[in-house]
């Protein structure tokens, strides 16, 4: 079992960089094989349960706000999302050890490093308008090829995977902190194919995370926060395209800007008339062309933009809660942790930091998209939030074990604790 479960969650590993077919397969088969595991009481008791609390009550929203949408089937294969939990609990139960974590980010690093490349050569070979009339395998490559997308079907997905992989790798890059030497070359291919993604928001995401990280690294904050200005500099000086790109994040008047204001509007609006339990998942897809401003171009669409929004349209301000609750829970655990260790523990710091920045950066591009309702980025950020819970598991062990081994003081004479008189 230990082996099939390890050749498992590697193709799983894979998948999450390369494949979405791959990964929704190894995880649906991960998880069957844990559930199995779990038939033995041992198994059971020591089963990691992270966040079980708040997930089971946004879950239990969700399904009350499909039930209670007036499109209650529809709402319930729309919140097929919900499944993709798996992944932190597989991943939680999976990697046992410190070794076994660091195996597993820097996997991932290798991975979206294969499809930062693969964005990179799309961008950099991209034939234009002409590859319409291209063979089936050059369409099949370089469609929509004027950004990244790497393997994707769209740039935003690949911008979501990069920002998640490159965060959660960064504060193992720093000073002092255990890493492979060739780490730092996929590392710099990804940041390439993030830039190329042209995906603002990720770009954000990425900022708001490295500055997440900057109170909790010692060594090296001046070298985060100057990588940051020099790549905003290299961004300006580089195509006129980029340059573009990033001056427009200032635009309230650029034209997809512009398009995000009169969603969010028309989110506030649905909201606003089922305040509770929202229009049910998948409500903004059946409903938004009602709420749809005048002045907008886009009159039907399937999310508006925003992560919090879109939840608080489908699922009310109940559903909003309970997903606020699940990342409090999460940020107060990992925090805690953080500060529990040792400074000496710097590449058990390095990955509780890595997880920090990376759900930091996530929740941070969710404001501008909804990249909760994008399976590949969930399951991925699902996965690297599992990564404190692993370590705490082992620190707690740790101390436990400590403390077993620890002398016991002789009790004194006439206690009671020895043979009786």
């Amino acid at each position: 079992m230990t082996a099939l479960r390890r050749a498992l969650f590697g193709a799983f590993v894979v998948g999450l960089g390369l494949s979405i077919t791959l990964a929704q397969t190894t995880l649906l088969l991960l998880s069957l094989l844990w559930l199995w595991e779990l038939r033995d009481p041992d198994r059971r008791r020591g089963a990691s349960w992270p966040l079980a609390a708040p997930i089971l009550a946004f879950s239990g929203v969700s399904v009350l706000s499909a039930l209670l949408s007036g499109h209650a089937l529809d709402s319930l294969l729309a919140a097929k999302h919900l499944l993709l939990v798996a992944a932190l609990y597989v991943t939680a139960n999976t990697l046992v050890d410190l070794e076994g974590a660091e195996r597993f980010v820097w996997g991932l690093v290798l991975v979206a490093a294969v499809a930062a490349a693969l964005g990179l050569i799309q961008v950099g070979l991209c034939p234009g308008p002409a590859v319409e009339t291209a063979g089936w395998a050059s369409r099949l490559i370089y469609h929509r090829c004027a950004r990244a997308r790497g393997p994707f079907s769209i740039y935003m997905t690949l911008g979501g995977v990069l920002l998640l992989v490159l965060l959660v790798s960064l504060p193992g890059l720093m000073p002092r902190a255990a890493r492979p030497r060739w780490a730092p070359i996929p590392w710099l291919v990804m940041l390439g194919g993030l830039v190329a993604t042209y995906t603002r928001g990720a770009w954000l995401g990425f900022a708001a995370g490295v500055l997440a990280l900057v109170p909790m690294v010692r060594r090296g904050r001046l070298v985060l926060v100057i990588g940051l200005v020099v790549l905003a500099l290299g961004v300006l000086l580089g195509p006129s395209g980029l340059r573009q790109r990033l001056l427009s994040m200032g635009d309230p008047e650029e034209g997809t800007i512009k398009e995000r204001e009169y969603m969010w509007r028309s989110g506030l609006a649905m909201w606003r008339q089922h305040p509770w339990l929202g229009w049910g998942p998948g409500g903004v897809k059946r409903e938004y062309e009602k709420f749809a401003l005048p002045q907008s171009v886009k009159k039907r669409t399937g999310h508006v933009h925003n992560t919090p929004l879109q939840i608080t349209a489908e699922r009310g301000v109940l559903g909003l809660a309970t997903w606020l609750w699940i990342w409090a829970v999460f940020y107060r655990r990992a925090i805690r942790l953080f500060w529990k260790l040792p400074e000496r523990r710097h590449r058990e710091r390095a990955l509780v930091a890595g997880s920090l920045t990376a759900v930091t950066g996530c929740l941070v591009s969710g404001l501008s998209e909804y990249n909760f309702g994008d399976s590949e980025v969930l399951m991925l950020a699902w996965a690297i939030a599992a990564l404190p819970f692993v370590l705490e598991r082992q620190h707690l062990l740790s101390v436990l074990g400590s403390a077993a081994r620890r002398p016991q003081p002789l009790s004194p004479p006439g206690s009671g604790s020895g043979t009786s008189q």
